[in-house]
């Protein structure tokens, strides 16, 4: 925390006495902690996953449905305690598991709140990442974490120059999902076909650029075998934020559009998850907090 390099942007600032590119100090901050049904249904199952939605991130995406905490700063401080009994206040509301939504930015912090439970955590934990990170810091996880979940959002530089502010983004997220397989190893299951460990690969196909997409999963595919990962490819883009800046971003992805990923990933051989297309609204944005209210 004194001088932090946690994410690929590797400001190198004390975060003890002020924020990082994250805007974040070295104290946990969060917006939401609560059972959320949306996740792919291997996560969610019939009670949800236990979501933690971490305040700050380490990009700046023009279009991001949680501006309010990912760039508003919206949300509470949590000590490390206070952290670890979220966890296992989600693990009694019945949670299939606990969901650390954008949390590269404080890793360390989650870590020793996972120490502190040890045994008293029996669900798998899922890092909810948008896939910018660095293989360094994903290795300080250890065996603490069981599934990942990254977003790979771009391929052209270009692209994550101007809606993220992330020419690097695509080499370096490539190289970070191939640490997480590593990692969590094959997907797994248990019984009920609710996921034990392993990595899914969310893509979320935006207006005017399935060509992007498309070259992403066929990059994605000479990068990994087909039963090393699975696929979930979204639909659910809506205009918000600052995405009417742009021009290109002012309407909703087009089921044309959002086939012809589709199409591809199937015709690829990938394995995974294609979303309804009455997704894309602003009605499946959670609710977030300034006070903590559970």
């Amino acid at each position: 925390m004194k001088h932090c390099t946690l994410c690929p942007r590797k400001c190198g600032v004390d975060r003890t006495l002020g924020k990082g590119f994250c805007a974040q100090s070295d104290r946990v901050r969060i917006a939401r902690a609560d059972l959320h049904m949306w996740e792919e249904p291997c996560l969610g199952g019939e009670n949800g996953s236990g979501t933690v939605f971490f305040s700050g991130c380490s990009l700046k995406c023009c279009y991001c449905q949680n501006y309010e905490i990912s760039a508003g700063n919206k949300g509470f401080e949590l000590s490390i305690r206070e952290l670890a009994d979220t966890f296992l206040y989600l693990q009694k509301k019945g949670a299939q598991n606990i969901d650390l939504v954008s949390p590269t930015h404080f890793v360390p912090q989650i870590c020793d709140a996972l120490d502190l439970l040890g045994s008293e955590l029996s669900i798998p934990v899922v890092y909810n990442s948008s896939g910018y990170e660095c293989v360094q810091t994903l290795r300080m996880l250890g065996d603490r974490v069981k599934i990942f979940l990254p977003d790979l959002k771009y391929f052209d530089s270009s692209i994550s120059q101007e809606y993220s502010a992330a020419a690097d983004y695509f080499p370096t997220a490539i190289k970070a999902i191939r640490e997480m397989v590593n990692i969590a190893g094959k997907p797994t299951f248990d019984q009920r076909g609710i996921m034990q460990s392993g990595v899914i690969v969310r893509h979320l196909v935006l207006p005017n650029h399935r060509h992007d997409s498309i070259r992403l999963v066929r990059e994605l595919a000479g990068e990994f075998d087909k039963d090393e990962l699975l696929v979930s490819i979204m639909s659910q883009f809506t205009p918000v934020y600052k995405a009417f800046e742009h021009k290109k971003l002012s309407r909703r992805t087009s089921t044309f559009e959002y086939k012809s990923v589709v199409d591809e990933v199937a015709a690829l051989g990938f394995d995974g998850f294609f979303q309804k297309r009455d997704s894309a609204s602003e009605d499946f944005i959670p609710e977030f907090f300034d006070t903590k209210y559970y």
